[in-house]
């Protein structure tokens, strides 16, 4: 019996030291890795001062999941805590002396929209810029032409308080950051012409691929609390979401609700940017997600 129990406890310890030693490895892999540098060649874009640019602009940013993390004035503002240690705040990115964007040349705008990278090199962990990757050049500009608009809003610094479950899977690569995501070496994508098709589908759909990934199938998204339902699988296929969707009317009235048709409500999705997409916008979205290959769920 005293074996028994002597074993129990060394086994105890040594499991201890296992996963205290694993912490230790991890945290400091996690450090690492978002203090590393990454190199990437950029060129500025033109920021546009007509009154149809700030527009296109505006309309970007209050479509494209901005106002979820920066809010609608930019101003910034948290969207996740779950009390339990994870908790992240968007950062103000209006003009004004001591904000964050304060400094940034037309390179570092585009550096960290378009790139997932910080002007002094280090990767962005929360920004999705992958979602913003094959923003066209003129679209880009516009984007970052009206924030630059933007009154003055008080409100400080991004807020980054990572749980060790977040920051062990960051560091062991269970949780990439965009820069890791991004093909840096792909040119700015050409434009598209707007009209719902597929084509237009596509390039809409590219807000989609930080939470329901590059192929869409869905899944768990990394790095969010436990109780944030997975993405659905957007692909073709029985069971898979579209189903739902009779008709593009259909799809885009779940945009606009945050309701399926059975009158069930969507979770986790950013429908204070989606109930802002255009008409044109949602339909060729529809019909694009129509045309994806099928895939099994949270196939990445």
């Amino acid at each position: 019996m005293k074996r028994w129990v002597k074993w129990t406890v060394g086994a105890g310890v040594t499991l201890l030291v296992l996963v205290a030693g694993t912490a230790v490895v991890g945290t400091t892999l996690a450090e690492k890795k978002g203090e590393r540098l990454v190199t990437v060649n950029v060129r500025p874009v033109s920021f546009p001062t007509d009154a149809q640019s700030l527009e296109r602009g505006k309309y970007l940013f209050s479509s494209r999941g901005c106002v979820d993390c920066h809010g609608a004035n930019g101003g910034g503002r948290e969207f996740v805590n779950d009390g339990r240690g994870l908790r992240l705040a968007g950062p103000n990115i209006t003009p004004g002396e001591g904000k964050v964007v304060a400094r940034y040349t037309p390179e570092d705008w585009v550096r960290a929209v378009r790139q997932g990278v910080k002007p002094d090199g280090r990767p962005l962990f929360v920004m999705p810029s992958e979602d913003y990757n094959r923003f066209t050049d003129a679209d880009l500009g516009a984007l970052v032409a009206y924030v630059r608009s933007l009154p003055p809003q008080p409100g400080g610094a991004a807020v980054l308080e990572l749980s060790l479950p977040v920051r062990l899977m960051y560091g062991f690569g269970g949780i990439q950051d965009a820069a890791e995501k991004i093909d840096h070496s792909l040119p700015p994508a050409t434009a598209v012409a707007e009209g719902v098709t597929a084509a237009h589908g596509a390039y809409v759909a590219n807000m989609c691929i930080s939470c329901h990934g590059p192929g869409l199938s869905g899944g768990k998204i990394p790095g969010t609390p436990p109780d944030w339902a997975p993405a659905a699988n957007l692909t073709p296929g029985d069971g898979n979401a579209m189903t739902r969707y009779k008709d593009a009317g259909a799809f885009v009235a779940m945009l606009r609700s945050g309701k399926r048709p059975d009158g069930t409500t969507v979770t986790v999705m950013p429908f204070e940017s989606l109930r802002e997409i255009n008409e044109v916008d949602a339909q060729a979205l529809y019909v694009y997600l129509k045309t994806v290959p099928a895939r099994p769920f949270g196939q990445r």
